[in-house]
């Protein structure tokens, strides 16, 4: 498949792109902008720990690989970055994460507040945007896509035994929390297309996204805080339980699952315990089921690709899958 090609890297991927995703990066500082003192100092921060532009780079190749060139994509690109910006400072804010992307966080500089409040605010310009385009379409999809990330987030709050949470819960979990908007943005990218191959594109970012996650929850295990920004194992250290912990609970003696019910029962485990959780998780094959679990998925997203017609943006699309694979941070 695919994937087995060289890596590539995102800026690689988007070297084609990079005077369409300048545009929708000055677009979003004209959608954010405020005269109000204390929002412009959040957002030139905000603007500082922003993210990859993963969501409007796949919008966009959507766009192209179907063939349809829309006047409104830069816009509906920016939308749909600050979708994804509101729901990381809210889940900052939930968390109570102090950094993001090597960076401190909202939360940790301003106040959990001005977290909230920041990130209600970044939803509401999306709105207001979306009205303006005078197209429910798109308005739609990403009402209908902030709904489900906002349920996923309460799902994640309600799972009390951790040791309890199934594989099925967690691909609700990432479905709603991740998959839903990466399947939003392929989607919007491909409004002027077919219903075919609209379904097809919103079904190839629904795959991606889950895999996209499980490769993320994966590197929580397997890299280093100075090459994903965060702190090592800050998922295990926030108590949250993904696919690794799930698949390896089945295979655990009763020592090593003592371990992970201690880690979940303390306030605040120590390096030490994670590491020890960590390596009972690697030695009952729970990366290596996640990792393959992420490849199905991976492998589903690419045979979405084959409904379309051949182009240099469906090949991209493919690429980014990968991308997505390979990622380390």
């Amino acid at each position: 498949m695919s994937h087995q090609t060289a890596p590539i890297s995102l800026a690689e991927l988007q070297q084609p792109l990079r005077p369409r995703l300048e545009r929708v990066q000055q677009e979003l500082r004209r959608i954010v902008e405020a005269d109000f003192g204390l929002i412009t100092r959040v957002n030139s921060h905000l603007f500082q720990m922003q993210g990859k532009m993963f969501r409007p780079t796949l919008l966009l190749l959507a766009e192209e690989a179907t063939g349809n060139a829309d006047a409104r994509a830069t816009t509906l690109s920016a939308v749909v970055e600050l979708i994804h910006l509101a729901t990381l400072v809210h889940d900052d804010s939930v968390d109570h994460s102090v950094l993001r992307r090597g960076m401190p966080t909202i939360n940790s500089l301003f106040s959990h507040q001005v977290s909230v409040i920041m990130g209600d605010y970044l939803y509401s310009r999306a709105v207001i945007e979306l009205v303006g385009l005078n197209d429910l379409e798109p308005l739609r999809v990403l009402s209908r896509v902030t709904n489900e990330m906002t349920v996923g987030e309460m799902r994640q709050l309600l799972a009390h035994d951790p040791l309890e949470f199934s594989e099925a819960e967690y691909n609700l979990l990432i479905r709603a929390k991740t998959a839903s908007l990466v399947a939003g943005s392929c989607e919007i990218g491909a409004l002027h297309a077919s219903p075919p191959e609209r379904e097809a594109l919103r079904r190839f970012g629904e795959a991606l996204g889950m895999a996209f996650q499980i490769v993320d929850d994966l590197l929580d295990y397997t890299e280093d805080a100075s090459v994903t920004g965060k702190p090592f194992g800050s998922d295990l250290r926030e108590h949250k339980v993904t696919l690794p912990l799930i698949a390896a609970l089945p295979n655990m003696g009763e020592g090593e699952r003592r371990a992970v019910s201690r880690l979940l029962h303390c306030p605040e485990p120590g390096d030490a315990l994670i590491a020890e959780v960590i390596q009972a998780v690697s030695r009952a094959g729970g990366l290596d089921y996640a990792r393959e679990r992420a490849l199905q998925l991976a492998q589903q997203a690419d045979t979405e690709l084959d409904r379309l017609q051949p182009s240099a943006a469906r090949e991209a699309l493919r690429a980014s899958i990968t991308y997505v694979i390979d990622r380390r941070s």
